[in-house]
């Protein structure tokens, strides 16, 4: 197995919906796994385009979008490595439902959809896997939906800074979120010039400190109490 393959195997093994399987399965995998590579700000496709894959990102960061047809956008989802994307479209064979673009430079393994759907018919329980993924993403969305429609303005802005700190150990100080205040606004769902008001009404009470396309939170705990 060539060095490209190994780092293919092991980023599925990180996958939930591939890390059972064995690894001469995830080797069958990797040696249709096609890399490929996207400049920041490029897009891996755009919403209505025709599907014929899913991919997994190898490094870098992804932004989920769908756009209005007065050309407005929101974004559903951040992804980083470890997250494939691109399935749903794929499965059903219908056209994408959203587009997705680099954030920074980064790479992705792109695999067939027929390979994909293979493996499903020859392993049922991957299947499940994969439906408990979706389901998780469905609630994700109702949640963020619910948000939306009774949160205020910054109760919406203060749960998007909360759950990307997520990923951050309990009790971590200092947590860089990078990401503009545009990117911001659109996870939450109201105006770049909102988002702006509520950072600087953040860092007079010393909880943030903005700099130029990222966000500092000083006071990780003090978060909890503006999301109303």
């Amino acid at each position: 197995m060539s060095a490209g393959e190994q780092t293919a195997v092991e980023l599925l093994q990180s996958v939930p919906l591939f890390s059972d399987l064995e690894e001469a399965e995830l080797e069958r995998f990797s040696h249709v796994a096609v890399p490929r590579s996207f400049p920041a700000g490029t897009r891996v496709f755009h919403e209505g385009d025709s599907s014929d894959a899913c991919y997994i990102v190898k490094s870098g960061s992804f932004r989920v979008t769908r756009e209005h047809s007065d050309g407005r956008a929101i974004t559903l989802a951040n992804l980083e490595r470890g997250d494939i994307f691109g399935e749903l479209a794929m499965l059903d064979g219908s056209n994408r439902s959203a587009s997705v673009e680099a954030l920074e430079d980064a790479e992705l393994l792109a695999l067939p959809a027929s390979d994909v759907k293979a493996l499903l018919r020859d392993h049922p329980e991957m299947a499940v896997k994969l439906v408990e993924a979706l389901t998780k993403r469905l609630r994700l969305a109702n949640e963020r939906i619910s948000n939306q429609s009774f949160r205020t303005v910054p109760g919406r802005v203060a749960g998007v800074l909360n759950s990307l700190l997520t990923d951050s150990m309990p009790g971590d100080r200092d947590v860089t979120i990078r990401m503009t205040q545009s990117d911001l606004a659109q996870l939450a769902g109201t105006s770049r010039e909102s988002v702006s008001r509520f950072l600087a009404n953040l860092e007079r009470a010393g909880v943030v400190r903005c700099g130029r396309g990222r966000v500092t939170v000083l006071e990780p705990d003090r978060l909890d109490s503006y999301i109303f």
